[in-house]
């Protein structure tokens, strides 16, 4: 089974659960092989949990929850070193971020400080208790979730924490039809429990190395730097995207590639994932928001000025 080929098997294996979500799947599987993370926001019920749950399930995952809450601490996530009487040593208890697949439940409801400690790991793929660096297992990945309507008692995310992610993605509600489809699978039975994997995590890894094989031509390079530039001089935009969104933009690009079968990176990869890697990296200024106008319109304007640098080579 080709590289193509065992990214759409996993994207099957989560249509078995979640239903007219296929884009959403996709974009997760970019992100898992792309070595990212991914926020998530949406409302509550509409499967977030479930699309992390059927993830893990389809890559033969170790998966992990944290739920986020106002009183969580920083070693209710990274763990704990616990002092045993028996040999008078101490010894480290690991937390639930020490998985392969990890689902931030609602990570906006914890303080700051809690959240922060989720950085060193999103980034570096590492833990640091009483002073000693530990390496979370590959692969590793967070999907994190936060609710936008419910703003009492929650914490937003600061830049720092944002610009972690790879990509932010909204779920929407389902169809009537697709609604009705998730009736009639759960009727009888809850499908994620029957849910078996379909590559293996040496597979998994095996992808995230080979990604990076991908080309990236130099006239893709700089388109990139091109659209990252101008979301720092547009007029609306108050702190444009930094340097590592142009990294993970490059990198993303590079795992869709692979979703579709190519070996090289076009510019329609580039303008389809643009408004999912830019937009949460931007802060507005007073007066955009005043005008109702959100990150995505702002990314969006900037690619339809931008000039493609090459001839598109295939369609989405």
């Amino acid at each position: 089974m080709n590289n193509q080929k065992k990214i759409h098997a996993i994207i099957d294996n989560i249509e078995k659960v979640m239903i007219g979500k296929r884009n959403i799947a996709e974009l997760s599987v970019v992100a898992l092989i792309a070595q990212g993370h991914v926020l998530l926001e949406d409302v509550p019920g509409v499967g977030k949990t479930m699309m992390v749950r059927a993830l893990a399930k389809s890559v033969s995952a170790q998966f992990k929850r944290i739920q986020f809450t106002p009183d969580l601490l920083p070693s209710d996530v990274i763990g704990v070193s616990i002092y045993n009487p028996k040999d008078m040593e101490f010894h480290f208890r690991p937390g639930p971020i020490m998985g392969n697949i990890v689902l931030a439940d609602e990570i906006n409801r914890t303080s700051p400080k809690t959240q922060s400690a989720l950085l060193e790991g999103m980034e570096e793929a590492t833990v640091t208790i009483d002073g000693e660096t530990m390496k979370i297992p590959k692969p590793f990945f967070v999907m994190a979730t936060q609710n936008p309507i419910e703003y009492e008692g929650t914490y937003p995310l600061p830049e720092a924490q944002l610009d972690r992610f790879l990509l932010k993605l909204r779920m929407g509600y389902p169809t009537h039809t697709e609604e009705i489809e998730v009736l009639k699978r759960a009727e009888k039975s809850a499908p994620i429990e029957e849910l078996t994997s379909v590559i293996t995590l040496d597979d998994l890894i095996l992808l995230q190395n080979e990604v990076k094989d991908i080309l990236v031509d130099d006239t893709i390079k700089n388109y990139i730097v091109d659209l990252a530039n101008r979301t720092r001089k547009d007029s609306y935009v108050y702190l444009g995207v930094s340097p590592r969104g142009s990294l993970a933009l490059m990198k993303a690009s590079q795992a869709y590639a692979m979703l579709k079968g190519r070996d090289f990176v076009t510019p329609d990869d580039i303008q389809y994932l643009a408004p999912f890697v830019f937009s949460h990296r931007m802060i507005l200024r007073s007066e955009a928001r005043y005008d109702g106008i959100t990150p995505e319109e702002v990314v969006e304007r900037i690619l339809a000025k931008t000039n493609v640098p090459i001839k598109r080579l295939i369609k989405q």
